[in-house]
């Protein structure tokens, strides 16, 4: 009983912070736009953990990590997207294990807990409810229901007696009270805010009650010392030392041909056979390309394990290295390849996608020669890419990618240049206000020569959209540093006018 008695009030004052931030996030949220308000709930659950856990302050280093917290942030208020929430939650998760004591210290392992965390999140406010009404019911449910009332009895009742008080003193506390009205309150019980409502309290629990899912060690097979040896000596044959120094010719052969042919018709610019162009070369290439080049990381991982003899034999070390090098060659051709592709077919989120994880298989496999080189064990090689994958994120949350490629397609379109493909203005028109200014280039542009109807179409959707973007903009909730940069490039630039030249006639004209 003592034991109940003690954890109730960890219990209790964690389901009313609980209970604030949900009230909190129905102001924010509910029915309303997301903008900086995502930033700012995020500080208050960080505020939150850190308010459950006060025993954390004993550390003296305890103001590095709402600092890293911080910074680990800071992509919301550049702008709301699924990346930034994504980092923001991760971060949130990291700083909620490293308060309550649960955080491992290697990158890998952080992950990994990252993972369990999110599988465990959901099911932990129902869990921890069904624990302690157990428990209540084992210790005497009745006491406890009682000693849970009995504390709030004295707080509200003279609350209540207070405010009446106040009200009768004061006439703008009385005015405020007589706006009070039940039956308006009741409207606002909705089913759809009672979901709400309790998304966000297993949302925020699973940070104030940090755990993860518990592993299950699994039993080893029980193996005859017979089948042992032959699996022991099948695997000698076919991944020893002599087949993999075999392996890695051959494959250094095989990688060095399509090197060679990168070289004569990418860089070199020879003539391509007959009904093969450099589009269809570089498309068809560029994807199967990264995926011989993760097979062959995985290979290497596999062939050198610390402490093998493969890893420890000079030449096939040597015919590694050169392997992962032609490997790395092969991803720079990949990226070459999509480039040719993007200059004749434009850029898209998926291109770019493609070049952002190219550059990133391209790291790797440098890191898999610093594992070799400098003898790390794979789970340090595991937390160096984790880390770059990290970094990468985290840098992609501050590029206005809309904006990029909203540039970039018309800066290389037919229209603009007088060569490449014609514009596809509607794509545009869909990666959102990011392509505003790139999309007022092109029908200025457009405006200065005879356009056809579809450019007027398109000029009339632009004005609606900037006064449907303007409209959102007005609430405070929608605010970010990107949109701030938006709306004072909308404002020098003045309303949205729609070019004299793309104009539709008029009649009398």
């Amino acid at each position: 009983m003592t034991a109940l008695l003690c954890a109730a009030p960890s219990y209790c004052s964690r389901f009313g912070v609980a209970i604030l931030l949900a009230a909190l996030a129905d102001f924010l949220f509910y029915g309303q736009p997301a903008g900086i308000t995502v930033f700012l709930f995020a500080l208050l659950i960080a505020a939150a953990v850190v308010a459950v856990h006060p025993a954390a302050f004993s550390d003296g280093r305890v103001w590095l990590k709402p600092i890293a917290l911080l910074v680990a942030l800071l992509p919301l208020a550049e702008n709301v997207s699924t990346l930034s929430v994504s980092i923001a939650l991760a971060a949130l998760t990291v700083f909620a294990l490293s308060l309550s004591g649960r955080l491992r210290h290697s990158i890998a392992r952080i992950a990994g807990q990252i993972v369990l965390f999110g599988l465990a999140a959901p099911f932990r406010f129902a869990n921890d409810f069904v624990r302690w009404r157990r428990t209540a019911r084992r210790f005497g449910r009745r006491r406890i229901r009682l000693a849970a009332i009995a504390v709030w009895v004295m707080p509200l009742t003279l609350g209540a007696v207070f405010l009446a008080l106040f009200g009768a003193a004061n006439p703008v506390i009385d005015y405020w009270l007589s706006l009070i009205d039940l039956m308006r309150l009741l409207d606002l019980i909705q089913l759809a805010r009672i979901a709400f409502w309790l998304f966000v309290l297993a949302a925020v629990w699973a940070f104030l009650r940090p755990r993860l899912v518990r592993r299950i060690p699994r039993a080893a097979p029980a193996v005859s010392a017979q089948a042992d040896k032959t699996a022991t000596t099948i695997e000698d044959i076919l991944f020893g030392k002599a087949a993999i120094l075999r392996a890695l010719i051959v494959f250094n052969i095989l990688f060095a041909l399509q090197t060679a042919l990168d070289a004569t018709y990418l860089w070199g610019g020879a003539a391509l056979p007959d009904g093969l162009s450099y589009a269809s070369y570089a498309h068809r290439g560029a994807y199967p390309l990264i995926v011989t080049a993760l097979l062959a990381a995985g290979f290497v991982l596999a062939a050198l394990r610390p402490g093998s003899e493969t890893s420890a034999d000079p030449l096939i070390r040597r015919l590694v290295y050169a392997w992962v090098a032609q490997n790395i060659m092969l991803v720079i051709s990949s990226i070459l390849r999509l480039d040719l592709y993007v200059g004749i077919y434009a850029l898209t989120y998926w291109r770019v996608a493609a070049f952002v994880w190219m550059g990133l298989v391209a790291a790797g496999l440098a890191l898999i020669i610093a594992r070799i080189a400098l003898r790390k064990s794979n789970e340090w090689l595991l937390s160096a890419n984790l880390l770059t994958l990290s970094l990468t994120l985290y840098a992609g949350c501050f590029i206005n990618f809309a904006a990029t490629i909203a540039n970039y397609n018309v800066d290389h379109s037919l229209e603009m240049t007088g060569q490449g493909i014609p514009l596809d203005a509607w794509y545009l028109h869909s990666l959102g206000p990011g392509a505003f200014p790139a999309l007022d280039r092109f029908l200025e542009q457009q405006g200065k020569t005879a356009a056809a109807g579809t450019v007027r179409e398109l000029a009339g959707v632009r004005g609606s959209d900037e006064i449907w973007y303007r409209t959102i903009q007005q609430n405070w909730r929608a605010w970010s540093f990107r949109d701030w940069r938006l709306l004072r490039y909308l404002d020098s630039k003045g309303p949205f006018v729609i070019p004299s030249a793309i104009e539709p006639s008029m009649p009398g004209r």
